[in-house]
Protein backbone atom coordinates (compact mmCIF):
# COMPACT_ATOMS: atom_id res chain seq x y z
CA UNK A 1 0.00 0.00 0.00
CA UNK A 2 0.85 3.32 -0.57
CA UNK A 3 0.67 6.33 1.92
CA UNK A 4 -1.13 9.35 1.55
CA UNK A 5 0.87 12.80 3.45
CA UNK A 6 -1.89 13.60 4.90
CA UNK A 7 -5.78 14.18 5.52
CA UNK A 8 -7.54 15.62 8.50
CA UNK A 9 -10.98 16.12 10.31
CA UNK A 10 -11.77 17.35 12.70
CA UNK A 11 -15.09 18.21 14.85
CA UNK A 12 -15.54 20.76 17.99
CA UNK A 13 -18.70 20.52 20.43
CA UNK A 14 -20.12 22.77 22.47
CA UNK A 15 -19.90 24.06 25.07
CA UNK A 16 -16.76 24.74 23.40
CA UNK A 17 -18.20 26.51 20.27
CA UNK A 18 -19.38 30.41 20.16
CA UNK A 19 -22.89 30.00 18.17
CA UNK A 20 -23.35 26.94 20.75
CA UNK A 21 -23.41 24.53 18.11
CA UNK A 22 -20.91 21.87 16.47
CA UNK A 23 -17.82 22.64 14.34
CA UNK A 24 -16.97 20.71 11.48
CA UNK A 25 -13.69 20.82 9.24
CA UNK A 26 -11.62 18.98 6.77
CA UNK A 27 -8.42 19.13 4.45
CA UNK A 28 -8.83 16.56 1.63
CA UNK A 29 -5.25 15.48 1.24
CA UNK A 30 -5.24 13.71 -1.95
CA UNK A 31 -2.66 13.43 -5.41
CA UNK A 32 -1.31 16.65 -6.12
CA UNK A 33 -2.80 16.64 -9.40
CA UNK A 34 -6.10 15.72 -8.56
CA UNK A 35 -9.10 17.75 -9.24
CA UNK A 36 -11.45 18.25 -6.75
CA UNK A 37 -15.10 19.47 -7.82
CA UNK A 38 -18.16 21.31 -5.47
CA UNK A 39 -21.07 19.67 -6.77
CA UNK A 40 -25.03 19.42 -5.22
CA UNK A 41 -27.88 16.98 -6.20
CA UNK A 42 -31.39 17.81 -4.52
CA UNK A 43 -33.32 15.22 -3.02
CA UNK A 44 -34.83 12.57 -5.22
CA UNK A 45 -37.13 9.55 -5.08
CA UNK A 46 -36.59 6.29 -7.12
CA UNK A 47 -38.80 2.90 -8.24
CA UNK A 48 -38.41 -0.10 -6.43
CA UNK A 49 -35.41 -2.57 -7.84
CA UNK A 50 -33.70 0.69 -9.13
CA UNK A 51 -29.78 0.73 -9.13
CA UNK A 52 -27.21 2.85 -8.29
CA UNK A 53 -23.94 2.97 -9.61
CA UNK A 54 -20.96 3.94 -7.51
CA UNK A 55 -17.26 4.60 -8.68
CA UNK A 56 -16.45 0.42 -9.22
CA UNK A 57 -20.13 -1.54 -8.30
CA UNK A 58 -23.78 -1.24 -8.72
CA UNK A 59 -25.79 -1.64 -5.23
CA UNK A 60 -29.11 -1.24 -4.61
CA UNK A 61 -31.12 2.11 -4.35
CA UNK A 62 -32.73 3.26 -1.88
CA UNK A 63 -36.30 4.87 -2.12
CA UNK A 64 -35.39 8.18 -1.46
CA UNK A 65 -31.93 10.50 -0.68
CA UNK A 66 -31.44 13.48 0.72
CA UNK A 67 -30.28 16.57 -1.23
CA UNK A 68 -26.38 16.82 -0.95
CA UNK A 69 -23.55 19.11 -1.19
CA UNK A 70 -20.17 17.53 -2.05
CA UNK A 71 -16.62 18.03 -2.56
CA UNK A 72 -15.54 15.26 -4.55
CA UNK A 73 -12.31 13.87 -6.94
CA UNK A 74 -13.70 14.63 -10.10
CA UNK A 75 -13.31 11.30 -11.60
CA UNK A 76 -15.35 9.25 -9.12
CA UNK A 77 -18.63 8.59 -7.90
CA UNK A 78 -18.03 9.20 -4.39
CA UNK A 79 -17.01 11.99 -1.81
CA UNK A 80 -14.13 13.10 0.02
CA UNK A 81 -16.90 15.12 2.31
CA UNK A 82 -19.68 16.53 2.30
CA UNK A 83 -23.03 17.65 3.97
CA UNK A 84 -26.80 16.84 3.52
CA UNK A 85 -30.06 18.90 4.17
CA UNK A 86 -30.61 17.23 7.54
CA UNK A 87 -27.20 18.58 8.93
CA UNK A 88 -25.31 15.86 8.76
CA UNK A 89 -21.74 15.97 7.61
CA UNK A 90 -19.06 13.28 6.89
CA UNK A 91 -15.10 13.50 6.04
CA UNK A 92 -13.05 10.23 5.73
CA UNK A 93 -9.21 9.31 6.38
CA UNK A 94 -7.00 6.81 4.89
CA UNK A 95 -5.99 4.30 7.22
CA UNK A 96 -3.82 1.23 7.15
CA UNK A 97 -4.52 -2.04 9.16
CA UNK A 98 -3.04 -5.36 9.51
CA UNK A 99 -6.29 -7.12 7.77
CA UNK A 100 -5.92 -8.48 4.60
CA UNK A 101 -8.64 -11.23 4.72
CA UNK A 102 -9.21 -9.72 0.95
CA UNK A 103 -7.22 -7.84 -1.62
CA UNK A 104 -7.66 -4.24 -1.39
CA UNK A 105 -7.45 -4.22 -5.57
CA UNK A 106 -10.72 -6.01 -6.01
CA UNK A 107 -13.19 -3.50 -6.65
CA UNK A 108 -16.08 -2.76 -4.12
CA UNK A 109 -17.18 0.37 -2.48
CA UNK A 110 -14.67 2.81 -1.88
CA UNK A 111 -14.20 4.52 1.37
CA UNK A 112 -15.42 7.88 -0.61
CA UNK A 113 -18.67 6.21 -2.23
CA UNK A 114 -19.49 5.39 1.42
CA UNK A 115 -19.12 8.76 2.75
CA UNK A 116 -21.87 9.87 -0.25
CA UNK A 117 -24.13 6.98 0.55
CA UNK A 118 -24.15 7.94 4.14
CA UNK A 119 -24.78 11.09 3.47
CA UNK A 120 -27.67 10.47 0.92
CA UNK A 121 -29.19 7.83 2.80
CA UNK A 122 -29.00 9.48 6.94
CA UNK A 123 -30.96 12.32 8.49
CA UNK A 124 -28.59 11.78 11.98
CA UNK A 125 -24.91 10.88 12.52
CA UNK A 126 -26.01 7.94 13.99
CA UNK A 127 -28.11 6.49 11.09
CA UNK A 128 -25.15 7.18 8.96
CA UNK A 129 -23.05 4.83 11.20
CA UNK A 130 -25.73 2.14 10.34
CA UNK A 131 -25.66 2.98 6.91
CA UNK A 132 -22.22 2.93 6.34
CA UNK A 133 -21.31 -0.17 8.51
CA UNK A 134 -24.37 -2.09 6.45
CA UNK A 135 -22.95 -1.39 2.86
CA UNK A 136 -19.71 -2.32 4.57
CA UNK A 137 -20.29 -5.48 5.38
CA UNK A 138 -22.21 -6.36 2.49
CA UNK A 139 -20.17 -5.31 -0.42
CA UNK A 140 -16.99 -4.26 1.56
CA UNK A 141 -14.34 -2.14 0.82
CA UNK A 142 -11.47 -2.13 -2.81
CA UNK A 143 -10.22 -0.89 -5.13
CA UNK A 144 -7.71 1.81 -6.81
CA UNK A 145 -8.14 4.88 -4.58
CA UNK A 146 -6.48 7.43 -6.89
CA UNK A 147 -6.30 7.52 -11.05
CA UNK A 148 -3.20 8.54 -11.09
CA UNK A 149 -0.71 5.44 -8.85
CA UNK A 150 -1.76 2.66 -7.66
CA UNK A 151 -3.12 3.29 -3.95
CA UNK A 152 -5.53 1.26 -1.82
CA UNK A 153 -6.36 1.61 2.13
CA UNK A 154 -9.05 1.20 4.31
CA UNK A 155 -11.24 3.71 5.87
CA UNK A 156 -12.06 5.93 8.91
CA UNK A 157 -14.39 8.43 9.02
CA UNK A 158 -15.78 11.70 11.26
CA UNK A 159 -19.33 11.96 11.24
CA UNK A 160 -21.26 15.15 12.71
CA UNK A 161 -25.23 16.23 12.84
CA UNK A 162 -26.29 18.99 15.48
CA UNK A 163 -26.04 16.74 18.19
CA UNK A 164 -23.31 14.77 18.65
CA UNK A 165 -20.23 13.27 16.35
CA UNK A 166 -19.25 10.15 15.98
CA UNK A 167 -16.04 8.26 14.95
CA UNK A 168 -16.06 5.01 12.79
CA UNK A 169 -13.08 3.75 11.86
CA UNK A 170 -12.46 0.35 9.41
CA UNK A 171 -10.41 -2.77 9.35
CA UNK A 172 -11.56 -4.44 5.84
CA UNK A 173 -15.09 -5.28 6.93
CA UNK A 174 -14.56 -5.42 10.94
CA UNK A 175 -15.07 -2.09 12.41
CA UNK A 176 -15.62 -0.12 15.44
CA UNK A 177 -17.16 3.66 16.66
CA UNK A 178 -16.97 5.85 18.78
CA UNK A 179 -19.68 8.50 19.70
CA UNK A 180 -17.80 12.23 20.66
CA UNK A 181 -20.96 14.26 22.96
CA UNK A 182 -18.66 16.98 24.40
CA UNK A 183 -15.05 18.67 23.57
CA UNK A 184 -13.42 17.91 20.04
CA UNK A 185 -12.22 15.16 18.33
CA UNK A 186 -9.85 15.06 14.76
CA UNK A 187 -8.52 11.96 13.18
CA UNK A 188 -5.54 11.72 10.52
CA UNK A 189 -4.09 8.55 8.53
CA UNK A 190 -4.25 6.34 11.80
CA UNK A 191 -6.24 4.06 13.48
CA UNK A 192 -7.63 6.30 16.89
CA UNK A 193 -9.95 4.59 18.78
CA UNK A 194 -8.56 2.63 21.51
CA UNK A 195 -10.68 0.80 24.24
CA UNK A 196 -13.72 3.59 24.38
CA UNK A 197 -15.70 1.73 21.85
CA UNK A 198 -19.65 2.28 22.01
CA UNK A 199 -20.39 0.17 18.60
CA UNK A 200 -18.21 -2.39 17.06
CA UNK A 201 -19.14 -5.55 14.37
CA UNK A 202 -20.12 -8.67 15.88
CA UNK A 203 -16.95 -10.43 14.13
CA UNK A 204 -14.27 -7.95 15.77
CA UNK A 205 -13.74 -9.37 18.84
CA UNK A 206 -13.53 -13.11 17.71
CA UNK A 207 -11.45 -12.23 14.25
CA UNK A 208 -8.99 -10.78 17.06
CA UNK A 209 -8.86 -13.64 19.04
CA UNK A 210 -9.21 -16.33 16.52
CA UNK A 211 -6.17 -14.54 14.66
CA UNK A 212 -4.03 -14.56 18.06
CA UNK A 213 -4.33 -10.69 18.13
CA UNK A 214 -6.10 -10.77 21.53
CA UNK A 215 -6.46 -13.02 24.54
CA UNK A 216 -9.93 -12.83 24.76
CA UNK A 217 -9.91 -11.31 28.46
CA UNK A 218 -7.32 -8.10 28.83
CA UNK A 219 -8.77 -4.98 27.40
CA UNK A 220 -9.75 -4.73 24.11
CA UNK A 221 -7.55 -2.01 22.12
CA UNK A 222 -9.13 -1.25 18.72
CA UNK A 223 -6.33 1.00 17.48
CA UNK A 224 -3.04 -0.77 19.70
CA UNK A 225 -4.92 -4.68 17.59
CA UNK A 226 -5.51 -3.75 14.31
CA UNK A 227 -3.15 -0.71 13.29
CA UNK A 228 -0.09 -1.02 10.65
CA UNK A 229 2.97 0.74 10.85
CA UNK A 230 3.29 3.99 12.57
CA UNK A 231 0.40 6.26 14.08
CA UNK A 232 0.37 9.37 12.03
CA UNK A 233 2.21 12.34 13.58
CA UNK A 234 -0.27 14.98 12.83
CA UNK A 235 -2.98 13.84 14.75
CA UNK A 236 -0.94 15.31 17.76
CA UNK A 237 -0.54 18.32 15.97
CA UNK A 238 -4.41 18.69 14.92
CA UNK A 239 -5.27 17.58 18.94
CA UNK A 240 -2.81 20.41 19.59
CA UNK A 241 -4.26 22.64 17.78
CA UNK A 242 -7.95 22.18 19.20
CA UNK A 243 -6.99 22.27 22.74
CA UNK A 244 -4.90 26.14 22.11
CA UNK A 245 -7.99 27.59 19.80
CA UNK A 246 -11.13 26.16 22.18
CA UNK A 247 -9.45 27.27 25.44
CA UNK A 248 -11.72 29.72 26.11
CA UNK A 249 -14.68 28.05 24.74
CA UNK A 250 -15.05 30.51 22.01
CA UNK A 251 -14.11 28.44 19.05
CA UNK A 252 -15.38 30.12 15.35
CA UNK A 253 -15.26 29.03 11.78
CA UNK A 254 -12.40 31.41 11.63
CA UNK A 255 -10.98 29.02 14.32
CA UNK A 256 -11.58 26.36 11.80
CA UNK A 257 -10.08 28.08 9.00
CA UNK A 258 -7.07 28.69 11.05
CA UNK A 259 -6.81 24.68 11.83
CA UNK A 260 -7.59 23.60 8.12
CA UNK A 261 -4.40 26.30 7.01
CA UNK A 262 -1.75 25.99 9.72
CA UNK A 263 1.57 24.27 8.01
CA UNK A 264 1.53 21.35 10.02
CA UNK A 265 -1.75 20.71 8.71
CA UNK A 266 -2.09 21.97 5.26
CA UNK A 267 -0.06 20.64 2.45
CA UNK A 268 0.29 22.76 -0.80
CA UNK A 269 0.64 21.68 -4.17
CA UNK A 270 4.43 21.18 -4.70
CA UNK A 271 6.57 18.91 -7.16
CA UNK A 272 8.18 17.70 -3.61
CA UNK A 273 5.32 16.27 -2.47
CA UNK A 274 3.37 13.46 -3.62
CA UNK A 275 0.14 14.99 -2.15
CA UNK A 276 -1.88 18.05 -1.07
CA UNK A 277 -4.49 19.23 0.20
CA UNK A 278 -6.92 19.71 -3.01
CA UNK A 279 -10.05 21.21 -0.94
CA UNK A 280 -11.58 21.95 2.36
CA UNK A 281 -14.26 22.43 4.04
CA UNK A 282 -15.80 23.78 7.07
CA UNK A 283 -19.28 23.34 8.59
CA UNK A 284 -20.99 24.90 11.19
CA UNK A 285 -24.39 23.05 12.35
CA UNK A 286 -26.87 24.88 14.02
CA UNK A 287 -28.26 24.10 17.19
CA UNK A 288 -31.37 22.31 16.82
CA UNK A 289 -33.87 24.24 18.90
CA UNK A 290 -32.93 27.06 17.45
CA UNK A 291 -34.57 27.11 13.98
CA UNK A 292 -31.44 28.21 12.00
CA UNK A 293 -30.30 26.85 9.05
CA UNK A 294 -26.36 25.22 9.06
CA UNK A 295 -23.53 26.97 6.77
CA UNK A 296 -21.02 24.84 4.98
CA UNK A 297 -17.81 26.34 3.72
CA UNK A 298 -16.35 24.69 0.49
CA UNK A 299 -12.86 25.64 -1.41
CA UNK A 300 -13.20 23.69 -4.27
CA UNK A 301 -9.66 24.57 -4.96
CA UNK A 302 -6.13 23.51 -3.61
CA UNK A 303 -4.38 24.37 -0.36
CA UNK A 304 -6.73 26.60 2.08
CA UNK A 305 -3.81 29.09 2.92
CA UNK A 306 -4.08 30.38 -0.66
CA UNK A 307 -7.90 29.38 -0.90
CA UNK A 308 -11.24 31.17 0.00
CA UNK A 309 -13.34 29.39 1.85
CA UNK A 310 -17.40 30.03 0.25
CA UNK A 311 -20.45 29.71 2.06
CA UNK A 312 -23.52 27.26 0.83
CA UNK A 313 -26.69 27.10 2.64
CA UNK A 314 -29.22 24.04 1.91
CA UNK A 315 -32.56 25.71 0.37
CA UNK A 316 -35.76 24.70 -1.31
CA UNK A 317 -34.38 26.27 -4.65
CA UNK A 318 -30.58 26.43 -4.32
CA UNK A 319 -28.64 26.14 -7.00
CA UNK A 320 -24.55 26.62 -7.36
CA UNK A 321 -21.91 27.71 -9.70
CA UNK A 322 -21.05 25.48 -13.07
CA UNK A 323 -17.56 26.52 -12.69
CA UNK A 324 -16.94 24.08 -9.29
CA UNK A 325 -18.06 21.04 -11.56
CA UNK A 326 -15.65 19.80 -13.61
CA UNK A 327 -16.21 18.48 -17.36
CA UNK A 328 -18.05 15.26 -18.50
CA UNK A 329 -16.17 12.57 -20.58
CA UNK A 330 -18.31 9.88 -22.92
CA UNK A 331 -14.87 7.90 -22.78
CA UNK A 332 -14.05 8.41 -18.68
CA UNK A 333 -10.78 6.33 -18.43
CA UNK A 334 -12.03 6.01 -14.78
CA UNK A 335 -15.14 4.06 -16.10
CA UNK A 336 -13.92 1.95 -19.15
CA UNK A 337 -12.49 -0.90 -18.45
CA UNK A 338 -9.39 -1.69 -18.53
CA UNK A 339 -9.14 1.46 -16.74
CA UNK A 340 -7.07 4.59 -16.29
CA UNK A 341 -5.51 4.11 -19.36
CA UNK A 342 -5.33 7.64 -20.84
CA UNK A 343 -5.63 10.90 -18.93
CA UNK A 344 -7.72 13.31 -19.46
CA UNK A 345 -8.59 17.39 -18.31
CA UNK A 346 -10.80 17.41 -15.81
CA UNK A 347 -10.18 21.00 -14.38
CA UNK A 348 -13.17 23.08 -13.70
CA UNK A 349 -12.74 27.08 -14.77
CA UNK A 350 -12.09 28.04 -10.80
CA UNK A 351 -9.65 25.17 -10.40
CA UNK A 352 -7.75 26.59 -13.63
CA UNK A 353 -7.62 30.26 -12.84
CA UNK A 354 -7.04 29.21 -9.05
CA UNK A 355 -4.05 27.89 -10.43
CA UNK A 356 -2.96 30.62 -12.60
CA UNK A 357 -3.40 33.18 -9.64
CA UNK A 358 -1.12 30.93 -7.56
CA UNK A 359 1.68 31.14 -10.08
CA UNK A 360 1.68 34.55 -9.93
CA UNK A 361 -0.90 36.45 -8.75
CA UNK A 362 -0.71 35.78 -5.10
CA UNK A 363 -1.79 39.43 -4.28
CA UNK A 364 -5.12 38.80 -5.90
CA UNK A 365 -5.65 35.94 -3.20
CA UNK A 366 -5.02 38.17 -0.04
CA UNK A 367 -7.67 40.35 -1.46
CA UNK A 368 -9.83 37.40 -2.24
CA UNK A 369 -9.48 36.16 1.58
CA UNK A 370 -9.98 40.00 2.85
CA UNK A 371 -13.27 39.14 0.96
CA UNK A 372 -13.66 36.32 2.88
CA UNK A 373 -14.03 37.91 6.18
CA UNK A 374 -16.42 40.16 5.01
CA UNK A 375 -18.32 36.98 3.82
CA UNK A 376 -18.20 35.76 7.09
CA UNK A 377 -19.30 38.56 9.29
CA UNK A 378 -21.94 39.19 6.95
CA UNK A 379 -23.43 35.46 6.98
CA UNK A 380 -22.92 35.59 10.71
CA UNK A 381 -25.49 38.98 10.83
CA UNK A 382 -27.77 37.00 9.01
CA UNK A 383 -27.85 33.77 10.96
CA UNK A 384 -28.12 35.66 14.42
CA UNK A 385 -31.15 37.65 13.21
CA UNK A 386 -32.70 35.01 11.19
CA UNK A 387 -36.22 33.77 12.65
CA UNK A 388 -37.62 30.12 12.45
CA UNK A 389 -39.87 30.06 9.36
CA UNK A 390 -37.99 32.77 7.64
CA UNK A 391 -38.23 32.29 4.19
CA UNK A 392 -34.37 31.17 2.74
CA UNK A 393 -35.22 32.20 -0.90
CA UNK A 394 -32.56 34.89 -0.88
CA UNK A 395 -29.51 32.78 -0.31
CA UNK A 396 -30.97 30.09 -3.38
CA UNK A 397 -27.40 31.47 -4.88
CA UNK A 398 -25.03 32.39 -2.09
CA UNK A 399 -22.26 30.17 -3.32
CA UNK A 400 -23.20 30.41 -7.10
CA UNK A 401 -22.77 34.25 -6.13
CA UNK A 402 -19.18 34.20 -3.85
CA UNK A 403 -17.80 31.33 -6.72
CA UNK A 404 -18.66 33.77 -9.48
CA UNK A 405 -17.28 37.28 -7.50
CA UNK A 406 -14.40 34.75 -7.37
CA UNK A 407 -13.92 34.09 -11.07
CA UNK A 408 -13.86 37.89 -11.92
CA UNK A 409 -11.18 38.44 -9.14
CA UNK A 410 -9.37 35.93 -10.53
CA UNK A 411 -9.98 36.56 -14.54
Amino acid sequence: MTALTGCDTFVVLPPLTTHGGVIFGKNSDRPGSEVQEIVYFPQKTYNDGDKVECTYIEIPQVESTKAVLLSKPAWMWGCEMGANDAGVVIGNEAVWTIVESETLEEERLLGMDLVRLGLERSSTASEAIDVIVSLLEEFGQGGPCSDTKDLFYHNSFLIADPKEAWVLETAGRLWAAEKITEGYRNISNSLSITTKIDKMSEKLKPYASENNLWDGESEFNFAKIFQSGARCPREESGRELLAKLTAENKFSVEDMFKILRDNNICFPVSDSLSSATTSSQVSVLAVPESGKPSVHWMTGTPDPSLSVFKPFIFTPNVKISHHTVSPKFDDDPAKVVPRFQKSVDRAHNLYRLHQSAVNGRINVLALLQEMEEGCVQDVEDFIAAFQPGQSLSEFDELLKDVVETEVKFLK
